[in-house]
């Protein structure tokens, strides 16, 4: 059956980052965990770029996240990959971290939408 709202059943937040920021997001209450899946994935320094890449695409496909929050240092990893998501959902924030501060330059949303007025 098609739906006419394609974000009707997207009711959870993701979050690919470092266990500071996992762990705060999780205290705070985004914490899903299943017997098929759960909706965090902590990403160690030894954590292989191939892994991050796999849960970013999982967690792109899945159809109960409305938002991908990611670390901005991760994101960095696996950057060919977060710049080619063109998807409305789940939408894809870049966060920062405790020891790594936001950088808009970075950021590929940002990238788009100064694409988008000519900046």
């Amino acid at each position: 059956m098609a739906t006419s709202n394609p974000s009707k059943d997207r009711n959870l937040l993701a979050v690919i980052g470092d266990e500071d920021t996992i762990t705060g997001l999780l205290l705070a209450g985004i914490g899903q965990v299943t017997q098929d899946h759960k909706n965090f994935f902590i990403v160690e320094p030894k954590t292989e770029i191939q892994s991050i890449e796999a849960t970013f695409s999982a967690y792109t496909q899945r159809e109960d996240i409305a938002i991908l929050l990611i670390n901005q240092h991760i994101a960095e990893r696996i950057r060919p990959t977060v710049d080619k998501y063109q998807q409305a959902f789940p939408a894809l924030l870049e966060i920062p971290s405790k020891d790594h501060p936001y950088d808009p330059s970075k950021d590929s949303v940002l990238k788009r939408v100064q694409k988008l007025f000519g900046e």
